[in-house]
C-alpha cells in the first residue's frame, strides 16, 4: 500500500491497514510530528478502544484493553538508549502474545523486531498531506 491521505481520511486508512496487515506487529516510522501517534489513535479506535490513547514516551508501553480479552500494546521507543531496555520490559513476550503491537520509533529496537512485522512509513507531502507506505514481510 502506498497512498496519500488527509486527516479526514484517517479512519479509512486505519481500516485499510487493519484489513490488509498480515501480522499484528506494526512498526510506525517517520519524523517527529508526522502523525504516527495520530494514526495509532485511529487504529485503536477502529479496533474497538474508545478511551484516550496517548504516546507512552516515558513508560515505553501502554496497554489498551478491548473486547473479548484482546489487548493493544502501544510502544514508544524514542527515548531508549539501547535495545537492552526493551528486553528488560519483556518485549519478546509482547511480540509473541498474539495481541496487536503498535510500535513508534521501532528503528531503535531494529534487532529485536520479528521479521514478519508490518512496516508503515509516514512522510509529509508538499501539499501537507501524509504519504503512507506499508510494507509486509
Amino acid at each position: 500500500m502506498n497512498t496519500n491521505y488527509s486527516i479526514n481520511e484517517l479512519n479509512q486508512i486505519a481500516q485499510k491497514i487493519i484489513a490488509t496487515s498480515n501480522h499484528k506487529i506494526l512498526l510506525f516510522n517517520g519524523e517527529m510530528g508526522v502523525g504516527k501517534t495520530t494514526l495509532i489513535k485511529e487504529i485503536c479506535s477502529v479496533l474497538g478502544f474508545k478511551e484516550t490513547v496517548s504516546s507512552p514516551t516515558f513508560s515505553l508501553v501502554n496497554e489498551y484493553f478491548i473486547s473479548d480479552n484482546k489487548i493493544i500494546y502501544h510502544f514508544d521507543f524514542y527515548r531508549i538508549e539501547n535495545e537492552e531496555e526493551a528486553l528488560d520490559i519483556g518485549i519478546e513476550d509482547y511480540f509473541y502474545s498474539d495481541h496487536w503491537c503498535l510500535i513508534e520509533w521501532s528503528e531503535n529496537i531494529k534487532n529485536l523486531v520479528p521479521l514478519n512485522a508490518v512496516t508503515i512509513n509516514i512522510t509529509v507531502t508538499d501539499n501537507n498531506l501524509r504519504n503512507i507506505q506499508l510494507t509486509q514481510n
